[in-house]
């Protein structure tokens, strides 16, 4: 038998690193597996695929696994020896963090509001139905649970680590903002051109308070609150408004 090699980190970093690389890769897609095949026939045995069990359990196994690449970040952060405060991730002010967040949900929303309608009105934006399937008792929190993960992918990886480790490489200030609102736009073009700029626009103010203040946790509140006003927006309005379907 050929020597193990030696561990370059203690057994929880290494344990934590399995989970991620699993999380990242082949542990998604054994449990979509297993879901589709508790939800497929099989010898003659038919378990209906519309079974809310099992929808509810593919939208979970979907938040959870839309996390990995936030447990990533946060794993190379604590190898790295700097810690989650290095990418504003320090939870040591929420209040704070929360205050602020709100106040950006109210300035973003207001205005995100008023692009998003007159884009879908001017034909440059399609739109989009933000909630996850309807007519189930879990439609709200699946809702909101989706849009915790979205928060936090997004102001994590976008935000406090891009801008961060942009910086550290060299980058200056204005490239490292760029990029960031540059990025935040370009995944946001499937909505259509209003979606892409209204999504810069934020990014770049975003970026730019990041800068200032160096914590994250305010802009995943304030993109928590953006993306469950939006949804629950839907939810109520649906079908009142031009363009809602």
């Amino acid at each position: 038998m050929a020597p193990l090699p030696p561990a370059p980190a203690g057994r929880r970093t290494l344990a934590e690193e399995v989970l991620v690389v699993l999380a990242l890769s082949l542990l998604a897609s054994a449990v979509f597996a297993i879901l589709d095949l508790l939800a497929a026939p099989i010898k003659g045995v038919v378990v209906a695929s519309t079974d809310q069990s099992n929808e509810l359990a593919r939208q979970l196994a979907g938040v959870v696994f839309g996390l990995a690449p936030v447990a990533l970040v946060v794993h190379l952060v604590r190898r790295s020896g700097e810690g989650p405060g290095a990418i504003g991730l320090e939870p040591d002010d929420p209040w704070a963090d929360v205050a602020a967040g709100v106040v950006l949900f109210g300035v973003v929303g207001l205005a995100g509001v008023g692009i998003y309608f007159a884009s879908v009105a001017a034909g440059v934006n399609r739109f989009v139905v933000p909630v996850p399937p309807l007519g189930h008792w879990w439609t709200v929190p699946v809702l909101i649970l989706s849009a915790v993960q979205a928060a936090l992918v997004e102001e994590v990886i976008v935000l406090g680590y891009l801008v961060t480790r942009l910086q550290q490489v060299g980058a200056a200030v204005w490239v490292a903002v760029g990029a960031s609102a540059l990025l935040r736009g370009s995944y946001h073009l499937y909505q259509g051109w209003g979606g892409f700029a209204g999504n810069l626009a934020m990014g770049l103010l975003f970026a730019i308070l990041f800068v200032r203040w160096r914590r994250t946790w305010p802009f995943v509140v304030a993109h928590l609150l953006l993306d469950v006003g939006a949804g629950v927006g839907y939810l109520v309005f649906r079908g009142r408004l031009n363009g809602l379907v």
